[in-house]
């Protein structure tokens, strides 16, 4: 998951990110609850600026939950997915800008091995930098897939307020809106089935 070629969109999202989260996890609509407790290591906060990995256990993350961890400043978003919503992600690729990702800078090439449509290393886990590509505003997450005032025909993602911008829920932007490109997905790994790395490659992907 790349980035901080983030640049301007990487520092004003910071100062969203900081009044509104810490360890937080979103819990989306009804029958969605928050993760009692996730454990993950936290470096001090002058190395995570210098971009220090950062560590979570995500074993207590449920189907439609977030976990936001801050990398490098920028707030870190992990999702795990609902079959529903996996289900859902190729009927929009005619609606969105990039729907193959094919801009490199917003994703490492490993992440588009698997199902491009995903962009992760597991399907149902979704690693992004929470900062739309905009203005650097912080997207809301809408994961449940039902209509919405912005689109009658939601299949779960992000929204963004500010400007109207919208992100499906692999974090591609719908086409016709001002955000010019997918979120970022930064570098990470898992160290083990439920231990990821956010700021790491895999080992060998190069």
């Amino acid at each position: 998951m790349a980035n901080d070629d983030m640049k301007a969109p990487k520092n004003m999202g910071r100062r969203r990110f900081l009044t509104a989260t810490t360890v937080v996890v979103g819990a989306v609509g009804a029958g969605f609850a928050a993760v009692p407790f996730i454990k993950y290591w936290n470096p001090s906060a002058r190395a995570r600026l210098a971009g220090a990995p950062v560590v979570a256990d995500i074993s207590g993350l449920q189907e439609g939950q977030r976990l936001v961890l801050e990398w490098r400043g920028q707030p870190i978003w992990i999702v795990r997915r609902t079959q529903a919503v996996l289900d859902a992600l190729p009927s929009l690729n005619s609606h969105l800008r990039d729907p193959d990702s094919k801009n490199a800078d917003q994703q490492p090439a490993y992440v588009l091995r698997n199902d491009p449509d995903y962009r992760s290393l597991k399907p149902t886990i979704s690693v992004l930098v929470g900062i739309c590509t905009h203005l650097g505003c912080s997207p809301e997450m809408a994961a449940e897939i039902k209509p919405m005032p912005y689109d009658p025909d939601w299949k779960g993602g992000y929204f963004c307020p500010c400007h109207k911008s919208r992100f499906d829920m692999s974090g591609r932007v719908f086409s016709g809106v001002p955000a010019p490109s997918n979120l970022v997905v930064p570098p990470h790994h898992y160290q083990d089935d439920n231990t990821i790395v956010i700021g790491v490659d895999p080992q060998g992907s190069a």
